[in-house]
């Protein structure tokens, strides 16, 4: 395993114009699944926390620029179709699975942010030929020894989605302080989906671990150093299980390092897939 921490650090690269993303729909199994896609180049996918994805956001537009991405709405979460039989988070990686088929897109590096992370991790322990890279950022799925994942349903959602950040500001600039009822009642759905799926045990399974040192996927493990959310525990325990991975650990940066630290993150991600 190899750790890293990655302070302020300024480069220089030639930046294409950005292109605004479309939106493609894709049934599967019946569910009608909603993706933001743009770009060109090696397929990114990149799967959301389990608040949801805002939009099409600074890390899925850096990305773009040299890859083909797609910001997908997690079955059951934002704009996509609730599978009223998923009972799993393994029924939800089974799903993105078969969307990666469907749309063409695998092998892809994987993108997987908090809830997405964990998502991300058991799709590539059920079916790793479809992943060429693997990213877990702040990813759930695995019980910490010493700290705790922060229960959701105990706090209200904008306590919930501020403790994701480390600067209140980084999260205004997503967010705004202004909170409109259509973005509460969206918070409220996915935590629904999130405790359909994740509540007993709550954001964690048992069963993961013993299926990850059998995931040869390159993978790289990204951690804020200020996580609230899941303990940074978690992030070693990923990397030290993974056969193929490296941890970076970003400074000054909360749970959410795809909002707060968006050109960071797509920075090791290009790394990350340049290297391998």
């Amino acid at each position: 395993m190899t750790i890293a921490w990655l302070g302020p650090r300024r480069r220089t690269r030639v930046r294409c114009p950005p292109v605004a993303p479309r939106e493609v729909r894709t049934t599967v199994a019946g569910v009608e699944l909603r993706s933001l896609e743009s770009g060109d180049g090696p397929s990114v996918v990149v799967l959301h926390h389990s608040f949801g994805n805002p939009g099409w956001l600074p890390v899925h537009e850096e990305l773009a620029r040299s890859a083909a991405v797609a910001a997908l709405d997690l079955p059951g979460f934002g704009a996509s179709a609730r599978p009223d039989w998923a009972r799993d988070v393994r029924d939800l990686a089974m799903l993105v699975g078969w969307w990666l088929r469907a749309r063409g897109r695998g092998p892809a590096a994987v993108v997987g942010c908090g809830f997405g992370g964990w998502v991300a991790a058991e799709l590539a322990a059920m079916w790793p030929e479809g992943l060429s890279h693997l990213v877990l950022v702040g990813a759930a799925g695995i019980l910490p020894e010493q700290g705790r994942i922060l229960d959701q349903v105990l706090v209200s959602h904008s306590e919930y989605v501020r403790a994701a950040f480390a600067s209140p500001g980084a999260y205004e600039a997503v967010y705004t302080s202004e909170l409109p009822d259509e973005l509460l009642l969206q918070w409220d759905r996915n935590r629904e989906m999130t405790a359909r799926v994740a509540w007993k045990p709550h954001m964690y399974n048992r069963r993961l671990v013993p299926l990850l040192a059998q995931v040869t996927v390159p993978a790289l493990v990204v951690w804020g150093d200020s996580d609230r959310v899941v303990p940074v525990e978690c992030g070693e325990r990923y990397a030290e299980l993974l056969p193929r991975a490296a941890l970076q650990v970003v400074e000054s940066c909360g749970h959410a390092v795809d909002m707060e630290k968006p050109f960071e993150l797509a920075r090791l991600v290009y790394a990350h897939v340049g290297r391998v």
